[in-house]
């Protein structure tokens, strides 16, 4: 089996980071994931720097960065002006986030749900037209920081209503880490069945330590893309306690002993992990650069 790991620490790893990160720093992290084998990147987002100040630098980061034929550059967009921004600055892909409840919506877009819709469906026919790979991601899919629970009926209308506006993927989020690998299952399988044209993705967050079962048990459901950050780095600015991604090298380890292939050297993503720690004067989440690989236990940096 062969999947694709998308690396969004660049974006979503650092957006949520109080001390200003330097683009050059933002530059050398995303030469590093593809020096590692990553070869689809979330780079940036095109957002109001004033509500997301750590990227605010998107135009600069994509100018800055190896362009490659095998290389593709996402960027997230909210709204047209976003779409502008990211088509200037030559991005390859776009992400477009619906959010499954209402109060998160306003909170993180400022608009409800239902207003999402419309903003995707508008952005997917622009994205086509400018030839961009479309992805729409469903966020809170498994669960709201402010409404609770959400209704797996609630996901199934929305990944409906988004697939017809023809997305080449849709994510599901797992924005907060509440999911579990059965409702991961009959999540993914609703993608598949309602969706068969697009290529199912998946972004989980390990806040309960939960983020790693459900990745499997996506790709066991037909997942074939999921989002990884480098170290385990992340969160959401507008959703309390949403803490870290799952870690690609964590991920990696567990992928590799598998035998399904990726593409993305562990070694080098370990050591871009401690490289990344030191940027941001803590250590990484990510537990596999502590203890290190198996049969060989050697790690390069040890993190104390």
């Amino acid at each position: 089996m062969d999947i694709t790991l998308v690396e969004v620490a660049p974006r979503d790893g650092l957006q949520n980071e109080k001390r200003p990160i330097a683009t050059a720093d933002k530059i050398e992290l995303i030469h590093r994931a593809v020096d590692a084998g990553a070869r689809r990147i979330e780079a940036v987002s095109f957002v109001d720097p004033r509500r997301v100040p750590q990227m605010a630098d998107a135009e600069a980061v994509l100018a800055g960065v190896r362009r490659d034929a095998e290389i593709s550059y996402a960027g997230l967009v909210f709204n047209d002006r976003g779409l502008d921004r990211a088509v200037a600055a030559g991005v390859d892909e776009i992400n477009v986030v619906v959010v499954a409840t209402d109060t998160f919506s306003r909170r993180n877009q400022g608009c409800g749900t239902e207003e999402g819709v419309g903003r995707w469906e508008r952005l997917a026919a622009r994205g086509a037209e400018a030839g961009l790979w479309r992805t729409v991601t469903i966020a809170a899919a498994f669960g709201c920081p402010f409404e609770g629970e959400v209704p797996e009926a609630r996901v199934r209308d929305l990944v409906a209503r988004v697939a017809a506006a023809g997305p080449d993927e849709i994510a599901l989020a797992d924005t907060i880490g509440v999911g579990t690998p059965d409702r991961v299952r009959r999540l993914v399988s609703t993608v598949t069945e309602l969706a068969p044209n697009a290529l199912p993705r998946c972004h989980f967050h390990n806040t309960r330590n939960t983020g790693y079962a459900n990745a499997l048990a996506a790709l066991d459901a037909g997942a074939r893309a999921l989002d990884t950050s480098i170290g385990g780095i992340g969160g959401c600015p507008f959703a309390p306690a949403a803490t870290g991604n799952i870690a690609t090298e964590d991920l990696l380890y567990t992928l590799d002993r598998m035998g399904i292939t990726t593409g993305v050297d562990i070694t080098a993503t370990i050591e871009t992990a401690h490289w990344l720690g030191g940027l941001l004067a803590t250590p990484v989440p990510a537990l596999l650069g502590r203890a290190g690989l198996f049969p060989n236990t050697a790690v390069t940096q040890p993190v104390p």
